[in-house]
């Protein structure tokens, strides 16, 4: 239970945010927020950090509440995943969604779109959120509760911190088991490799759903269920990669956190944008420089020439969601036009279509199951043909949606076909009506081809 001392220092901080607010307020400054852990977008060399000074979000990192009786607990918004399902878990609970990398901060999960292999039975991080407690642009606190104020907390959800500053999140928890047992299909076609999936999600049985296609010919769903004990436990934070085992083995047993950040010591496989990166001994001896996202994202931007040396345009490292109804044909152009594996695969069922996506937009996506593909790492060689503009360009041709964490081409125009600029728009005349936090468009807009 959240104590005294807990509870007294959250709201010292959220007064010390209350004060900078209205400080960037009253000076007509527009404000970026400092956080603790590593953003989780792609670094662009060609682009300058801001100058804008920033609101200090860095204490915000304290779980508060575990209340194993009514599964909820109250976190800050600087709290990182490890840390969530660390202090859950001693409680034999887990949140309904912990998305791959360590160091993803709970409040970025909401501000972007973030998602896991539960995601096929209940949606992303944001959908399990009861409460919001936020700073406002005119520096007021606020509560938002589901069911009283639907418009807002979603409309918080997927903005990228431009409505508000989260200061407290209350969310639900589902019940855990200390380790998991994976399954692997092995499948020769796409068809079949699709048609099995789309089973075993109607079905609705197991814990996790996701897929990793390794080539066209070599589809791997991945099945995985909560279990007491195991016969072995496999590690994959060191020598050993996960994406690599899931084309050899037919099943593996996991610690509960070896499962949930099995990614995360590769960053997927950016890794091997540096072959020597994936050598086991290198992986010992140096792995402590290097392995893990946030080494990699730091790395990334201290060493930019080390991931593309040889390389015309930035890789591509992006997440799109398709349609469930257009992923076979989504399918067919990504073989011949990107041709880059392996391909991670993540159903996803949003219990809606989010309301920051358009009405016309919305009319294209069918009934919310989507299908996260997530290209990390293709590389653009070809000066003449830009893969990244292609691949949104498809996207949006299939009534899919894309993250806003990688290189974006949308103009003004354009951007506002796929988000909801009245519901935005609405929102912010609520939350920030001084623009205190930036328009959606111009914050991710060093993302939008800019150079």
């Amino acid at each position: 239970m959240t104590t005294h001392l807990t509870q007294q220092n959250h709201e010292s901080k959220v007064q010390a945010v209350v004060d900078q607010v209205s400080q960037a307020k009253a000076q007509g400054v527009p404000y970026k927020k400092v956080k603790r852990a590593p953003r989780h977008t792609v670094p662009d060399t060609h682009v300058k950090e801001s100058k804008k000074p920033g609101i200090d979000i860095t204490k915000f990192n304290d779980v508060l509440l575990v209340d194993p009786e009514r599964r909820i607990c109250q976190a800050e918004p600087g709290v990182t995943f490890e840390e969530l399902v660390r202090a859950t878990a001693r409680h034999g609970l887990i949140p309904y969604t912990v998305p791959e990398h360590r160091q993803i901060t709970i409040g970025g999960a909401v501000s972007g779109c973030s998602l896991e292999s539960m995601s096929y039975r209940h949606g992303g991080f944001h959908d399990k959120c009861l409460e919001y407690e936020v700073v406002t642009g005119d520096g007021q606190v606020k509560t938002l509760v589901k069911g009283e104020d639907d418009d807002l907390m979603e409309m918080v959800h997927g903005s990228y911190g431009t409505m508000a500053v989260l200061t407290k999140l209350t969310f639900e928890l589902h019940p855990a088991k200390p380790f998991v047992h994976m399954n692997y299909h092995r499948f020769s076609s796409f068809k079949d490799y699709w048609e099995f999936t789309l089973q075993r999600c109607q079905q609705g049985q197991d814990h996790f759903i996701d897929g990793i296609i390794h080539a066209p010919d070599h589809c791997v769903a991945c099945i995985g269920n909560m279990v007491d004990s195991v016969p072995y436990s496999s590690r994959y934070d060191g020598a050993q990669v996960f994406y690599k085992s899931t084309a050899v083995k037919d099943e593996d047993y996991m610690t509960l956190d070896q499962y949930f950040f099995r990614y995360d010591a590769d960053l997927h496989w950016l890794t091997r944008t540096v072959p020597i990166l994936e050598n086991s001994l290198i992986r010992r001896l140096f792995g402590r420089f290097f392995l893990g996202s946030s080494n990699v994202i730091r790395l990334t931007s201290l060493f930019p020439f080390l991931f593309k040396l040889g390389k015309l345009r930035p890789d591509i490292v992006v997440d799109v969601f398709i349609p469930s109804g257009n992923f076979s044909k989504f399918f067919d152009w990504y073989e011949e036009t990107l041709d880059f594996w392996p391909l991670w695969i993540v159903p996803y069922r949003a219990p809606q279509i989010y309301p920051w996506v358009s009405d016309e937009h919305a009319k294209k996506m069918g009934d919310g199951f989507l299908i996260d593909c997530a290209v990390y790492g293709k590389t653009n060689n070809d000066p003449n043909v830009d893969l990244s503009k292609l691949l949104e360009k498809k996207t949006h041709e299939l009534g899919g949606i894309k993250t806003l964490i990688a290189r974006n081409h949308y103009s003004r125009d354009e951007f506002w076909q796929v988000y909801s600029r009245p519901r935005y728009e609405g929102a912010k005349a609520q939350l920030d009506p001084h623009n205190l936090f930036g328009d959606l468009y111009d914050k991710m807009g060093h993302y939008m081809g800019k150079k």
